[in-house]
């Protein structure tokens, strides 16, 4: 496998490095999250608008430039050395990947609006019992006339509160946690039903319990397939999962570094503590599991196109490594800075909250662990639950 970027997939990764340095300092990015808004939409403006970042890994016959997985990983491992809050993972990943899927006006109309920067939209699939389980879902959709009736509650839904329209999940047909009958919707979130308890995430972001009391929809809200979603879901959570290894790559990348230079400076019995051998060790092993976890995540995302059940394994051994790499490199970090590790003051603190957050999101090591033993015992994809 050829594990070189392009010329082109080079200049978006220095383009979008040097537009954060410039824009992205720590204490703007601490400001921003302490505002109301918790985010700079000004930022997300220029991505899309000065970079052309929005549509870099969205086909051409959307309105994007035509690149795919790759692109994509650049940009989050760029994000996440920069500890971007603006919900590129939510918004592009997840809700445009999911988009490009559906042959429909509406679908291409929001990813063409997204690509624009003119729409924010997060997908709205788990929910208080489903663990991680995309095909676990009791909302339901029913039909009401001429269109649909939604009831339901999803859980921890990431940047809800920065988005204008929900993806979110329902049942059309069939009993919890049957593949089939599962629909997709697109839903204003100012919808009379639709009410969100917002929530600040421990890492600086936004996020919402929803509730759908008796939403009302016209039949153009499904979006694809009546009762076919599954598959397109499980498709792009797999490639949101390996965009979230690319971002923990600039994460441990940064914490890494700040580690190493902060053992550099400081001194202890007349010596910079760089010199102790035993934190020479501590944080060799550091840089080689943020090392291995490149390796992983460059496999996952160039086997994206694979068959589901060998695009499933290698993303799911790929998050596993990478999320437990996360803790690891994490802990060593803020042990190897003493105290201040963890001081809200200290950069390193708010990459480590990161880091944590990558580990659960979209499946906990564990959780991808025990996927992958599964995936390889039954050798269907179906049977993983």
């Amino acid at each position: 496998m050829d594990f070189s970027f392009s010329e082109e997939q080079r200049l978006l990764r220095d383009s979008l490095a040097s537009f954060l340095a410039d824009t992205y300092s720590f204490e703007a990015r601490r400001k921003a999250i302490a505002t109301e808004a918790g985010w700079r939409p000004e930022i997300w403006r220029a991505l899309a608008q000065d970079l052309g970042v929005l549509g870099a890994a969205l086909p051409e016959e959307l309105g994007g430039l035509g690149g795919g997985p790759v692109d994509n990983l650049v940009v989050m491992q760029a994000l996440g050395q920069a500890l971007v809050v603006e919900p590129y993972l939510e918004t592009v990943v997840i809700g445009a990947g999911l988009l490009k899927r559906i042959d429909s006006p509406a679908a291409k109309a929001a990813v063409e609006q997204i690509i624009a920067g003119e729409l924010i939209t997060t997908l709205a699939w788990g929910e208080p019992t489903s663990r991680y389980d995309p095909a676990d879902v009791s909302t339901t959709a029913r039909r009401d006339g001429a269109g649909w009736r939604l009831d339901g509650r999803k859980a921890v839904v990431s940047a809800a509160p920065w988005a204008s329209k929900l993806l979110v999940t329902a049942r059309t047909s069939g009993a919890r946690r049957e593949g089939q009958g599962i629909s997709l919707f697109l839903v204003g979130k100012d919808a009379p039903g639709v009410t969100l308890r917002d929530y600040p995430t421990v890492d600086g972001r936004r996020a919402a319990e929803i509730t759908l009391d008796g939403v009302m929809l016209g039949a153009d809200a499904l979006l694809g397939q009546e009762g076919q979603a599954l598959p397109g879901i499980e498709a792009t959570l797999d490639e949101a999962r390996a965009a979230l290894c690319a971002e923990a790559l600039g994460v441990m990348g940064e914490m890494v570094r700040q580690t190493v230079d902060y053992a550099k400076q400081r001194r202890q019995f007349g010596h910079a503590i760089a010199d102790f051998q035993v934190l020479q060790h501590r944080m060799v092993d550091m840089f080689i599991r943020q090392e291995q976890s490149v390796s992983m995540t460059y496999m996952a995302t160039l086997k994206l196109d694979l068959p589901p059940l060998e695009r499933a394994r290698a993303v799911s051994a790929a998050k596993a490594h990478v999320g437990r790499a996360c803790t690891a490199v994490g802990q060593a970090a803020v042990q190897v800075h003493g105290g201040i590790g963890l001081t809200e003051e200290l950069a390193l603190s708010h990459y480590f909250k990161r880091a944590a957050m990558i580990e659960q999101a979209l499946g906990s090591s564990d959780f991808h662990l025990r996927r992958y033993e599964m995936l390889d015992r039954s050798g269907e994809l179906e049977a993983v639950g």
